[in-house]
């Protein structure tokens, strides 16, 4: 790495800036440190530096004030903020506010000596101006409704931070109850069109007869029964944001005139003969793969192209399993107070059921599962009982599978032994001892029905408990 690069570490923890300093130092890195924005600030004006580290929360000015107030002082300065609260808001605002990234705490060093090699790259091909500034933040917004410290959501909230302020179409993917209309209303919130009105229509819940009507509206007597004009959807959200849910479902009679509106910005209501002016933004939604649409002539690829400005994509719940517990208890939380329950929370059974179910419904199913459970629950842990027999029972070999994927995926994540060449070696091993444990326990130590069950020898069980340092006593008190 290039020692041309001068780091400032933010920070009101002195360990955090120790650490810091030490790890950038040894990669030949210059680092300076600040223990508050407002010595961070003084710094910055008197100093050249590729990038900041801030932290986000610190006593006296934010983080995001920091972030604020370097902006027109130092408008290519690359400027990364880190917490430990990495919140669905935290991230959006950093964002949208001009952060070049945003980082959770405890972070990878790797993770950020990759930005700060981005951030040499992006000076090397830097335009003169500098980077874009957002508009200014807004206090006070909390969208509980979306809920994820995975990595794959963190990336999606830095995505809706960038593009909230740029006025342009957004295209929304993702399976039925991933949450795309959250992300819309987020994207709506974040912008500066949040003061107008966010109108959402559902193209597949409304007949294609009555769909134009809804999108453009009516003079009166366009039609039998159209006995006064009425406003459409896109007249109505004029100025702010118009959320064309399940786009792929929409005729392609309909997707030409939708196109029409994306080009020239004005419409002709149904019976009316004077343009109207449009200027809504649009954000579109589909849980349908619009290329094969597109290659069976239902969906026009010059519409697609109008609204896939800036595509998000929203993983399945299957896909961002760590979520599930936080989301759970989010809704807990939520609904709590509405269904006027108590003290009521996951057992560790109901939580391990979770974490191994693949959620097909996704977001809303989840949802749906937790009211339920706490209907039946009242108060105290939710159990097995009090969760879907589909939850609990019948469990096929592909769900077995796609448990036992995900755990090696995590010890593959975390485990010590990728570089020894022994990782096979080390990973059978886990395996087999807690196999072997587990089955000792249900047999109470009884090392002959253990070895009938997993189909070996006894004298093969006894030579595996030794080589894998089983302590049968323990096994048999546990049991």
């Amino acid at each position: 790495m290039p020692n041309a690069a001068k780091i400032l570490v933010v920070d009101d923890e002195e360990n955090i800036r120790w650490v810091f300093q030490k790890a950038l130092v040894k990669r030949g890195l210059e680092v300076d440190a600040a223990a508050s924005a407002e010595e961070a600030l003084e710094k910055i004006q008197t100093s050249d530096y590729l990038m900041v580290f801030t932290d986000i929360f610190m006593g006296g000015q934010s983080g995001l004030d920091l972030l604020d107030a370097v902006k027109p002082i130092a408008p290519g300065l690359k400027v990364v903020v880190m917490t430990a609260e990495d919140t669905m808001n935290n991230t959006i605002e950093a964002m949208r506010r001009g952060a070049f990234d945003y980082i959770g705490k405890p972070f990878d060093f790797d993770e950020v000596y990759a930005l700060i090699d981005r951030a040499l790259k992006s000076r090397a091909a830097a335009r003169p101006e500098g980077e874009p500034e957002g508009p200014a933040g807004r206090e006070g917004f909390s969208l509980d409704a979306i809920v994820g410290k995975s990595r794959r959501m963190q990336e999606i909230f830095k995505t809706i931070g960038r593009a909230a302020p740029a006025d342009l179409a957004v295209l929304i993917t993702g399976e039925s109850g991933t949450g795309k209309e959250m992300v819309a209303r987020a994207l709506h919130y974040y912008s500066p069109r949040r003061d107008k009105p966010f109108i959402c229509i559902n193209c597949a819940a409304i007949s294609r007869d009555l769909l134009e009507t809804e999108l453009f509206g009516h003079e009166k007597g366009a039609f039998t029964g159209a006995v006064e004009s009425k406003e459409g959807k896109f007249e109505l959200a004029d100025g702010g944001t118009l959320f064309l849910d399940e786009i792929g479902d929409m005729e392609l009679a309909l997707q030409a005139k939708i196109l029409r509106v994306l080009q020239d910005h004005q419409f002709f209501k149904v019976g009316g003969r004077s343009p109207i002016h449009s200027d809504a933004r649009i954000v579109a939604a589909t849980n349908q793969d619009l290329a094969k649409l597109m290659e069976e002539k239902r969906f026009r690829e010059d519409l697609y192209h109008r609204l896939n400005v800036i595509p998000v994509h929203l993983p399945p719940l299957r896909e961002r399993m760590e979520d599930v517990p936080l989301i759970a208890r989010h809704f807990l939380g939520r609904f709590r107070g509405v269904l006027g329950r108590g003290d009521i929370h996951l057992s560790p059974e109901a939580e391990r059921i979770f974490l191994g179910y693949r959620w097909p419904g996704n977001i809303r199913e989840l949802e749906n599962v937790v009211k339920r459970a706490m209907v039946l629950a009242s108060s105290g842990p939710i159990l097995l009982e009090h969760l879907p027999p589909s939850m609990t029972e019948g469990r096929s070999p592909e769900f077995w599978e796609d448990r036992l994927v995900r755990l090696i995926d995590d010890y593959l994540k975390q485990s010590p032994h990728q570089k020894d060449g022994r990782l096979h070696e080390h990973l059978t091993q886990a395996i087999e001892k807690c196999l072997f444990e587990q089955l000792l326990k249900e047999h109470a130590g009884k090392q002959v029905p253990v070895a009938r069950k997993l189909g070996i020898n006894r004298n093969t069980l006894k030579r595996k408990i030794d080589q894998l340092g089983i302590d049968l006593k323990k096994v048999k008190n546990r049991h």
